[in-house]
């Protein structure tokens, strides 16, 4: 078990007030920033990761705690946004426990997204209580507003009229799609927020020489292999004719297409560090893969077709 050293009653106020600090800024920058909200959403469960293997169980937690209180107050009251924002740092703080039990990289990574998942479900329950509104109305509401604001974010970054017509138009197919992936949506997000906070922890915490597990050579990591039942069963649900099968069905395959692209990242990765490709290189095309979406589905095809071609050749080196 990891002892965390023992500080002043001086040093953890600061370290209490710089940590409610950046993840204030973190998240200032994510809502009233759109275009890079996303990326700056990553890093939101990082400050509490940190200060909480830094800090301890019990004066780590009031930093995300007071954070969430002061972002009731900015946005003058409870919102689903602030179910967000508590999500993410929720997601910190429970990596941190789980890093503490040093687990495999897979149980931490379930654990952490069922907690956040499970936990999320919960608070959305209360939230629709208190609010007095359907949890099927408040999500229509929360995407049909969320819609609106992405088109007016495109209308100010110069999106020619005809395209911003089309979307328009198509509005309500959209928002019907939307609201019947949002489990997968949610439970994708949550993986790779969660798999992003994993792999920038590691540096940050070593740096200041605290624990982080050893989690072995993670461009090695594969899936289990019975997961392609479960994406072979995905895929047929969508040709079944009742509309209940093909939503059960996309759900399930976006999931899993998320499971698949960290392990497609992973052999991308092994790769690049195989032939020592150059950092500016390896951040050229990472960008590239975040961005263009032709590129993201071939990787993620790569993690799904590495069952059968064995891309990093582990099967050979494991028998060897």
């Amino acid at each position: 078990m990891w002892v965390v050293p023992q500080m002043g009653q001086g040093d953890s106020s600061k370290d209490i007030l710089s940590g409610i600090t950046i993840t204030t800024i973190i998240f200032a920058v994510s809502v009233y920033m759109p275009i890079i909200g996303f990326i700056s959403a990553l890093l939101i469960p990082l400050p509490t990761l940190f200060y909480r293997s830094k800090l301890g169980r019990i004066t780590g937690a009031i930093i995300p705690v007071l954070a969430t209180i002061l972002m009731v107050v900015a946005l003058g009251g409870i919102s689903i946004d602030i179910l967000f924002f508590f999500e993410l740092l929720l997601i910190g703080y429970i990596l941190s426990e789980l890093f503490e039990m040093d687990l495999s990289v897979e149980k931490t990574m379930l654990y952490a997204c069922s907690s956040v998942l499970l936990t999320g479900i919960a608070c959305l329950l209360f939230y629709s209580q208190i609010a007095n509104i359907g949890i099927g109305v408040l999500v229509s509401e929360y995407v049909a507003k969320n819609l609106e604001l992405t088109l007016s974010l495109y209308e100010n970054m110069g999106v020619s009229e005809e395209t911003i017509d089309k979307i328009s138009a198509s509005m309500e197919n959209i928002q019907y799609v939307l609201i019947r992936i949002i489990p997968a949506v949610v439970t994708a997000s949550t993986f790779f927020v969660s798999w992003a906070c994993l792999l920038l922890a590691k540096p940050m915490l070593k740096s200041r020489k605290l624990f982080y597990p050893a989690f072995g050579t993670l461009n090695l990591w594969k899936a289990p292999e019975f997961l392609i039942w479960g994406l072979i069963g995905s895929g047929v649900l969508l040709f079944l004719p009742h509309k209940s099968f093909k939503v059960v069905g996309l759900n399930g395959l976006l999931i899993l297409m998320t499971i698949y692209f960290f392990q497609g990242i992973a052999i991308v990765s092994f790769y690049f560090e195989k032939k020592q490709f150059p950092r500016m290189l390896r951040l050229f095309a990472y960008s590239l893969i975040a961005l263009q979406q032709v590129v993201l589905l071939i990787v993620i095809g790569f993690g799904i077709f590495d069952m059968w071609l064995d891309f990093r050749k582990l099967k050979i080196n494991k028998e060897n």
